[in-house]
């Protein structure tokens, strides 16, 4: 599988952009960057959406990338892939026809732009070519990791997480594990209270697996603290371990 960072930041300043993965051209990972990372041929080409949680720097995008496939003038469908609670709070709070146009209906309720699709934590399901399970997470709102499969490869994505362990059960080998580290060591009684992680709580976290990923893969530093995560990081010398950029490509 191939890996394209749009966003990977835990807050948006200049050159740092909110939650956004690009998996082989089609499929996203939250979409909290879309339309500031990819062209407009590039975002024609997504046709899946799996979202973690209905935090809005994961799923601002959304709406942005339906209008600009409308005013585009494609056929382009896309699939917003969640649990019940998610696509709910997309649905009644986003895309509800105040915040935003409800794109379930354009350009027309017959041939929508957007679909919602509803999964089931822990029951497995086909997008396309890729083999994936949703687990519930530790955070303020309902929310799930993913575990996705493509070929003999696999991937998992927590989203935003504190300590949790069911995701940790159902892991399995892993070509690359993408997980959050939003504040320094410093602060866990604030990562704790907001569902993240700190240095200090990965290393418990990693330490619940029965088999290390090949790589691991950091994502969400709060950039008013990214030098002393950083630094915090690299002291616990975790094998593979790499600091997500925007911008990053990988191949997984």
């Amino acid at each position: 599988m191939k890996l394209r960072v749009l966003g990977c930041s835990g807050a948006e300043f200049p050159g740092h952009s909110p939650s956004g993965f690009l998996v082989d051209e089609g499929l996203l990972l939250d979409a909290g960057t879309v339309g500031s990372a990819l062209e407009q041929a590039e975002q024609g080409r997504i046709r899946n959406i799996l979202v973690t949680h209905s935090h809005l720097d994961h799923i601002r995008s959304i709406p942005l990338l339906a209008d600009n496939i409308v005013v585009s003038g494609t056929s382009q469908r896309v699939e917003v892939i969640g649990t019940a609670e998610v696509l709910d709070a997309i649905a009644s709070h986003l895309m509800n026809g105040l915040i935003w146009p409800d794109f379930t209906k354009i350009p027309s309720p017959q041939a929508p732009v957007l679909t919602y699709r509803e999964i089931r934590p822990e029951e497995p399901f086909t997008v396309g070519a890729y083999l994936v399970t949703a687990c519930r997470v530790n955070h303020p709102v309902p929310a799930v990791g993913y575990r996705i499969t493509r070929d003999d490869s696999s991937i998992l994505y927590t989203g935003d997480t504190g300590p949790t362990d069911r995701i940790w059960e159902l892991a399995g080998e892993l070509a690359a594990l993408i997980i959050e580290v939003s504040f320094p060591s410093s602060m866990e009684e604030l990562a704790l209270m907001t569902g993240h992680l700190t240095p200090a709580l990965l290393a418990r976290e990693l330490a619940k697996l029965s088999r290390p990923p090949r790589r691991v893969l950091i994502t969400h530093l709060k950039p008013q603290y990214e030098e002393t995560i950083m630094e915090e990081l690299r002291a616990l010398s975790i094998p593979g371990l790499e600091l997500l950029q925007d911008g990053g490509r990988y191949r997984l």
